[in-house]
């Protein structure tokens, strides 16, 4: 039970099993709303996030500062995380706070979520500051279950001792009992965004863990238990045969001094064939790996940076297709990101899971491409959503660069 010290031991075994119950309804959780206030490149934004999401825009319009949002849940709920840790990696308050804001200078950031059979829906919500000591300090936390307030900072016991508001109650497993499936939720929410150079000089992930660029992607592999990884490969070896027609075997092999290395064995003129490490694989087969082993990886949220990197365009376009199955298959929520016309082509993306991101002075604005009359016209009159979506977002000045020998 539960130790609330409320009431007699009934009315305490009610609230016990009511706070039970509610956690059990959060499990597999899928994310459906997320409002940001004055994050990064935004002011004011407000969007529906569907079960599979593509962020569309051009660069520098807030599509990796919009994932980074949940990246920073994952942080503040994550071990070795927390809020002075989270702020502090994104380089402090100051590097967080838009540029555009004016006379209101907090940052607030509310993320909905709710059980796929809409049977439970939860809020998390937390606005934040910076003291005279330029300390970040909470200024609101705030957790609601099914309208049902569990959390509600600052409370009484936070304004006697302003410390405690350097830290959520999120991050404390001693008071964050009632809510802590929302915090493990948090901690499942995979970002990947595979650099291949990092994966080849695998001396840089020493000290790394769980780095999204892949510093320790080959020791995040290593670490499985051993069924785990072998099978894992041996169907991301199929999907690589369609990929790379001469590939024959994959396998993870440490050298002496414990270091692991990734090995393709490759159908050669000789009759056994070639064998190839990291070193020698493509970029384009390394990031397809690591999408592939991400894919497989857990059941939260992933985050996807332009997957579309270095891959060719009949594979980028098998993509969402490829997502969708996987989707529907796990009901794993997938966010992506991308500049690729080959990728937005396939015609099951629906304009409710694109999101066109367009920059402005006074911050960069989000919106649902099915808002756009003219992109339903559009679609109903055959163009695609590449058609339509990638010029609607471009830079008004793009063409200029081909003059940049001259300036």
């Amino acid at each position: 039970m539960i130790p609330f010290k409320v009431g007699n031991k009934e009315s305490n075994d009610k609230h016990a099993r009511d706070v039970y119950n509610e956690n059990a309804m959060s499990r597999n959780l899928i994310l459906s709303r997320l409002v940001l206030r004055n994050w990064k490149n935004f002011v004011n934004i407000d969007v529906t996030i569907q079960d599979r999401t593509f962020l569309v825009g051009p660069n520098a319009s807030g599509k990796s500062n919009f994932l980074d949002a949940f990246r920073f849940l994952r942080d503040l709920a994550s071990p070795g995380g927390g809020f002075q840790k989270s702020i502090e990696r994104r380089g402090g308050l100051t590097s967080l706070r838009c540029l555009a804001a004016r006379r209101y200078s907090d940052v607030g950031l509310l993320v909905e979520l709710r059980n796929p059979d809409d049977s439970s829906t939860w809020e998390y919500e937390i606005t934040f500051n910076q003291n005279k000591q330029r300390r970040p300090i909470i200024r609101e936390e705030r957790v609601t279950c099914n309208h049902k307030v569990l959390l509600n900072r600052p409370s009484k016991d936070d304004r006697d001792d302003q410390a405690r508001l350097s830290q959520t109650h999120l991050e404390q497993v001693n008071v964050n009992r009632p809510f802590r499936d929302l915090t493990t939720f948090f901690s499942s929410i995979r970002y990947l965004h595979i650099v291949p150079q990092l994966v080849r000089e695998p001396d840089r992930s020493v000290g790394r863990s769980d780095d999204p660029f892949g510093g320790d992607f080959l020791e995040q592999i290593a670490k499985t238990p051993e069924k785990t990884p072998n099978a894992r490969l041996r169907r991301i070896k199929n999907v690589l045969r369609v990929a790379v027609p001469h590939l024959q075997e994959i396998g993870l092999e440490r050298d002496n001094r414990g270091t692991p290395h990734l090995r393709g064995k490759f159908q050669h003129w000789r009759p056994q064939g070639a064998w190839q490490t990291e070193e020698q694989l493509s970029d384009g087969t390394l990031r397809l790996i690591g999408l592939l082993w991400a894919v497989l990886e857990g059941n939260g949220p992933l985050l996807l940076e332009e997957p579309e990197l270095s891959l060719h365009p009949e594979i980028v376009r098998m993509l969402p297709q490829m997502f969708a199955r996987i989707q529907r298959r796990t009901a794993r929520q997938i966010l992506i990101s991308t500049h690729s016309p080959d990728l937005l082509e396939d015609s099951g993306i629906g304009l409710d899971e694109t999101l066109l991101f367009i920059p402005d002075r006074e911050g960069a604005t989000v919106t649902a491409a099915s808002v756009f009359e003219d992109i339903r016209a559009l679609l109903q009159n055959g163009l695609s959503l590449a058609d339509i979506v990638i010029p609607k977002t471009r830079p008004e000045k793009a063409p200029q660069l081909t003059l940049f020998a001259d300036f």
